[in-house]
């Protein structure tokens, strides 16, 4: 198998996120306020999906957030502490400029605007990605078609030159339905097994 594109997966392969971070920090507004929000925010998963397909505004996904956060954060506090759960996974980053070198490299991830302004834009190594593929711009999340043909479309390669990262098996597994190779990210040591099993140049790494 040759691969001329790898896709990444940002969270929870390039920046892992908790968002306990954000429950703790509500609960010290108020005493249980974020354990309260977490079980509405949970039971009402698929408003949160909408937002990440762009299907549900900002103002709209705001208004909602403070409602069930009773009126005790505002919109712009919601989007530090929403925001604030991300860090860095230095390993797989050290990756990015050596894969550069010889792949097309593309990020693709479910994910939303405000996340993308005040928890990630910021970081310096999405200079290394040729594109970044993001579901709230897409119009689509993981594992739908969709938001991996869009990829395809910007690629112009066959589906089977493409190699995706990811940490979640139903959206790695939705990447090997169009076609593609994909691994499941679990840990920095694996990954690299798993890329030197499929001959993936590593050079300059080691």
């Amino acid at each position: 198998m040759s691969y001329s594109v790898i896709v990444f997966d940002l969270g929870n392969v390039l920046i892992p996120f908790d968002y306990n971070k954000a429950i703790e920090r509500i609960n010290k507004i108020e005493d249980g306020l974020g354990n309260k929000f977490a079980r509405l925010y949970a039971s009402n998963y698929e408003f949160h999906r909408d937002f990440e397909r762009g299907k549900i505004s900002r103002e709209k996904f705001l208004d909602k957030m403070c409602e069930w956060l009773e009126g005790k954060v505002d919109s712009e506090e919601f989007c530090g502490i929403f925001s604030d759960i991300f860090t860095t996974n230095d390993d797989v980053i050290k990756l990015l400029p050596v894969l550069k070198k010889n792949y097309k490299l593309v990020l693709l991830s479910n994910t939303n605007e405000i996340h993308e302004e005040y928890g990630y834009s910021h970081y310096e190594f999405l200079k290394y990605f040729d594109k970044l593929f993001l579901s709230h711009k897409v119009g689509a999340v993981k594992p739908e078609e969709k938001i991996y043909r869009a990829v395809e479309s910007f690629t112009g390669v066959p589906s089977s030159e493409h190699l995706f990262i990811d940490d979640i098996q139903e959206y790695a597994d939705g990447a090997k339905r169009c076609g593609w190779d994909a691994v499941r990210y679990t840990d920095y040591n694996s990954l690299i097994d798993e890329l030197k099993a499929r001959n993936i140049n590593l050079d300059g790494l080691f």
